[in-house]
């Protein structure tokens, strides 16, 4: 067991050749300090996330090194996916979970792009709590131009890479690093084909456009199902809870009678954010954490 535990949960820009993914994914494994928690692979979205802890040094070791075999392995020029992305490392979040600070996934976050510049020649941008300027804090308006937009707009002063050389790299792109608070990837699927639908729901459910607070939300297309999807961000589930988000999205769709049929957490999400949906839909009274049987060991 760790004494401290800062998780980190990269996401890489390849979803579709699972043998890159196997390589990069290796970098977290059999290492001292180290615990790779869970990965998942989706081939519309073209991307992988990875749940990963340990102690901070070896961590940020295992990322570096992760970081260096995603710029060799994937190719910007060539991918293409739903999700937005501008480079093979897209963003590298450090979170802080026990005996740790925020300052401490700050000062880690700094480290590591710092590094991967200096080794491998991929620039990256600071964003949430780490960001050089107010203007860098949303990670959405870094990426915007994604992959295909960036040279140009890193020209401008206002986005000068914090580490690394002021153009991209050629083929693994930037990427983004910093410390932040506990997110849950939350995914709702709809009974239509129709993207604009999806692409108008997330518009009324995100914080951007008006809707609820700590919702970063856009629709995607599942290509292999053939339904369109509302993908969210919920970056402080204790704000806006998941059911929250889920209701919210229900309530939209109904307007163009369409329904959910189904929905998905990416990654790790944290117990007390299941346990308030359960509370919710079961209308369970004075329901407490410790009623919970795995934390009684």
């Amino acid at each position: 067991m760790f004494n401290t535990i800062m998780e980190c949960v990269p996401n890489f820009s390849e979803g579709r050749d699972l043998d890159k993914v196997e390589k990069i994914v290796q970098a977290f494994r059999g290492k001292e300090g180290v615990k790779l928690l869970d990965y998942s692979s989706d081939k519309d979205h073209n991307r992988t996330v990875v749940t990963v802890i340990g102690e901070i040094e070896p961590l940020g070791d295992a990322v570096v090194e992760a970081i260096g075999l995603a710029a060799e392995l994937i190719d910007m020029r060539v991918h293409k996916g739903e999700h937005p992305r501008m480079g093979a490392a897209d963003v590298v979040p450090f979170i802080p979970v026990r005996n740790c600070t925020i300052e401490q996934a700050d000062a880690l976050a700094k480290r590591v792009g710092a590094e991967v510049a200096e080794k491998f020649g991929v620039p990256s941008f600071l964003y949430e709590k780490s960001a050089s300027a107010p203007h860098r804090e949303n990670l959405a308006a870094i990426r915007k131009g994604q992959f295909e937009g960036m040279a140009e707009k890193m020209q401008l002063p206002e986005w000068k890479p914090d580490f690394g050389p002021d153009h991209p790299h050629p083929t693994a792109g930037v990427f983004a690093v910093g410390a932040r608070m506990p997110l849950v990837a939350f995914n709702v699927n709809l009974d239509t084909p129709n993207l604009q639908i999806a692409k108008d729901i997330a518009k009324r459910v995100r914080l951007s456009s008006g809707g609820y607070a700590c919702i970063k939300a856009l629709g995607v297309m599942l290509e292999e199902r053939n339904i369109a999807q509302v993908s969210m961000n919920l970056t402080d589930y204790t704000r806006t809870a998941v059911y929250r988000a889920f209701e919210a999205v229900k309530m939209e769709a109904r307007r163009y009678g369409v329904n959910v049929v189904g929905s998905e957490v990416i990654g790790m999400v944290p117990m007390a954010a299941l346990i308030d949906c359960a509370e919710y839909y079961l209308q369970i009274e004075n329901f407490s954490i410790g009623q919970v049987l795995e934390n009684n060991f």
